[in-house]
């Protein structure tokens, strides 16, 4: 087995990340109107506004203070769990009891079995939104179910991938910025919501054999998710005896899983691949010899924007309406 840390073959490329963390209490958020999102990234010619708009500094700004409400805590530990967050729970743990009863289809190819058309389309004549969604914003539920939608796969292709944690993780900045969930929900939906979120997607993955949407094969940190990976390091920030080399530990990951996205991540590889973990996962592994969980952490915000947010084939199908619009970013000053 070589050593950790060792160049993977091509240069990281770098794409700047904005300062946009605290600019959400500066921000004024038009309730009264609403839109459906639409799709507006159609040539790579867009992706300069995408990366300029107000959803993109609104997203950005929510996954990073996420990641700091999470820093060096566990998925069992006490925190404010609001009605919200419980409502959003039974949401999700409303679609996996119905996944059992849209057994796979026994004539379907190997990989995306076309049950998952069937799944997708009964999800989408169901009431998901009234229980989460009060009565005053009611006419919002068009534009998030627009994201929540997205959040599970696609119908056509039978595949899942970060494109699709990023519908969902929309879907959850569109509650913030509507108040439905608020600054003290932010532990709650990384370690309630995200968890059952994953439990969710892993059961797709698993029944009806999705094809990785996007994915870079080996050269890529993980077929499905991304997301739990970054928020997953914040947990694990100053933690004494858990280190980036003990992902290769199988029984670490394996007892300490339960506890921490990131090695969560990391056992779900184990169980589904098959030989050495340096020859399935190879960018792991070299970051397994970062030697700071800081270094890691950072590292993945960048790795996020750079592979996910910044590649056209990801961030094309991500629509935009009123909560997450296409304009270009408001000039707010947090430090003013």
């Amino acid at each position: 087995m070589p050593p950790p840390g060792q160049p993977l073959g091509k240069t990281p490329v770098i794409v700047p990340i904005p300062q946009v963390q605290g600019r959400r209490s500066f921000l004024t958020i038009d309730l009264e109107s609403t839109l459906v999102p639409t799709k507006r990234i159609n040539e790579q010619q867009d992706m300069d506004l995408w990366q300029h708009s107000e959803a993109y500094y609104r997203f950005l700004d929510f996954i990073m203070s996420l990641n700091q409400s999470v820093i060096n805590k566990k998925i069992s530990d006490k925190i404010a769990v609001s009605q919200s967050i419980d409502n959003i729970v039974n949401m999700l743990e409303r679609l996996i009891g119905i996944v059992d009863t849209i057994p796979p289809d026994t004539h379907s190819q190997r990989f995306g079995n076309t049950a998952f058309r069937t799944f997708l389309s009964h999800i989408e004549t169901l009431d998901l939104l009234s229980d989460i969604v009060p009565p005053n914003h009611s006419k919002f539920i068009p534009e998030l179910a627009v994201y929540l939608h997205g959040g599970f796969g696609d119908k056509t292709r039978l595949d899942y991938g970060s494109g699709h944690e990023l519908s969902f993780t929309a879907w959850l900045n569109c509650l913030e910025l509507l108040g439905i969930l608020t600054t003290e929900d932010y532990p709650a939906i990384v370690l309630r919501v995200f968890v059952v979120y994953l439990k969710l997607v892993r059961k797709l993955q698993q029944v009806y054999h999705l094809e990785p949407a996007g994915s870079h094969g080996v050269w890529g940190l993980d077929d499905f998710q991304f997301l739990p990976y970054y928020w997953g390091s914040a947990q694990l920030l100053d933690h004494k005896h858990i280190k980036p080399s003990s992902i290769t530990k199988q029984d670490i990951v394996e007892h300490f899983s339960p506890e921490y996205l990131y090695l969560g991540c990391v056992h779900q590889i184990m169980v589904c691949k098959r030989g050495p973990f340096h020859e399935h996962s190879p960018m792991l592994y070299d970051i397994s010899g970062v030697q700071l969980w800081s270094k890691v952490n950072s590292g993945m915000l960048k790795m996020y924007v750079a592979e996910v947010l910044a590649k056209f084939p990801v961030v094309q199908h991500l629509p935009f309406g009123s909560l997450l619009p296409f304009d270009p970013a408001q000039q707010v000053n947090p430090n003013a």
